[in-house]
């Protein structure tokens, strides 16, 4: 969240958000000593509301849209990303999400529908005219009755995961709603929000047990008894060391709620057991990249953090703000104490490439990463400094390069 400061009775706004306004004159609307609400209460799509997100108000907001029977949108400002709620006479009737892991593309990847090499290929040719889902349609082995149920999914997921939001900014416009153009939620908002609910509280029991994503499920050696289709199919996937939860449910083509609930009741019957993610080398062109890199980004944060203690808050808002196809090479990858990069979490995100296309692509992104890690040496440290650090940046990078055959092309 941005600060600002009023000098001589002017606020300096952001570029982007003071062009979205305009020249039309604003109206104070409310103001005491710890805020300042201005707007266009005439406008043909007034904001009716606004405020500041908190942790649990989710439901209590949803309620109200529904109880007052209102039509229109409400956007929602979280960390990392937006998401906007489509109302019409007060029932959610579609979503919409800026985060990456809320993408139609991977949802059918957590599915199994389709893998990474194609997806990528496929982004590419994203434009105004050509979505995303009819690329895959067309061009991927994806039916148009998988698009349309992992749409559905899509939608009501992005709904469930507010459930969890801790802090953010809302506003709601008043405005109308072009059905035909949406995917319609069959459930009522009541409805949602139970679910919601249900869902947050459930996945917090079943994690108990589960631990986390990165963690590794293993058959016990137990014999089954009575087990459900699902529960049957996960349980031979789970192989000592062999794959992640995350990874367990995409093989199963399984939604994360739906293949948690199955994971834990295996857990609680003895079935299956939780490993910790195992420390593996990443081995071949690959470690190398990635060594050579993590000591470089290790080199930077060390002297960086010493003048500059937001330093790792905003390389962590970099990071997540990069695009396609930077920001798929590192979903799920989290910046170290150190400054460095979960190689293993890399390459399992790499995984279904060509080797080669791995190559460059991983030297791509991290070349991106340590570029972004140029414009915070150049403001944090004095020359003497950050000379020879860039030179050390350049020089990795014409080495990695050459490495991987970048500089043949």
């Amino acid at each position: 969240m941005s600060d600002f400061r009023i000098n001589n009775n002017s606020i300096g706004l952001p570029a982007d958000v003071a062009q979205s306004l305009g020249a039309d004159a604003l109206q104070l609307i409310s103001a005491s000593e710890s805020h300042l609400l201005l707007g266009r209460p005439d406008a043909e799509n007034p904001i009716l509301l606004s405020g500041i997100l908190e942790a649990g108000a989710i439901p209590d907001l949803l309620s109200y849209f529904n109880m007052f029977r209102k039509t229109g949108l409400l956007h929602i400002d979280l960390e990392g990303g937006a998401k906007a709620l489509y109302f019409q006479e007060g029932e959610v009737v579609f979503a919409a999400s800026t985060f990456a892991s809320e993408d139609i593309g991977e949802v059918l990847f957590a599915l199994g529908k389709v893998e990474k090499e194609l997806l990528l290929k496929l982004r590419a040719r994203v434009s105004a005219s050509v979505t995303l889902g009819k690329l895959l349609v067309e061009y991927g082995d994806v039916s148009p009755r998988d698009l349309w149920l992992a749409a559905r999914s899509q939608v009501e997921n992005i709904v469930y995961n507010l459930f969890t939001a801790q802090r953010g900014g809302f506003y709601f416009q008043q405005r109308a709603i072009e059905l035909e153009q949406i995917v319609r939620l069959s459930m009522s908002t009541q409805n949602l929000i139970m679910e919601g609910l249900r869902r947050m509280d459930e996945k917090a029991l079943f994690m108990r047990k589960i631990y986390s994503l990165d963690h590794y499920p293993v058959e016990t050696g137990k014999a089954p008894v009575n087990l459900g289709q699902g529960e049957a199919r996960l349980l031979t996937l789970c192989q000592p060391g062999l794959l992640t939860v995350r990874d367990l449910l995409r093989k199963a083509g399984m939604l994360e709620f739906d293949g948690l609930r199955l994971l834990y009741g295996l857990v609680e019957q003895k079935y299956v057991k939780m490993d910790d993610a195992p420390t593996t080398e990443v081995e071949g062109t690959l470690g190398e990249v990635l060594a050579t890199y993590n000591g470089l980004l290790r080199s930077i944060f060390a002297k960086i953090v010493k003048v500059d203690s937001g330093f790792s808050g905003e390389m962590v808002e970099a990071l997540r703000d990069m695009p396609q196809p930077y920001s798929f090479v590192l979903r799920d990858v989290e910046l170290a104490a150190d400054g460095t990069l979960d190689g293993s979490r890399i390459v399992s995100n790499l995984d279904g490439l060509e080797e080669g296309d791995k190559q460059k692509l991983l030297a791509d992104t991290l070349c991106e990463v340590v570029f972004i890690e140029t414009m915070f040496i150049r403001r944090a440290l004095d020359a003497e400094v950050s000379k020879p650090l860039i030179a050390r940046v350049q020089d990795v990078t014409a080495r990695i390069r050459n490495l991987v055959g970048r500089d043949t092309e």
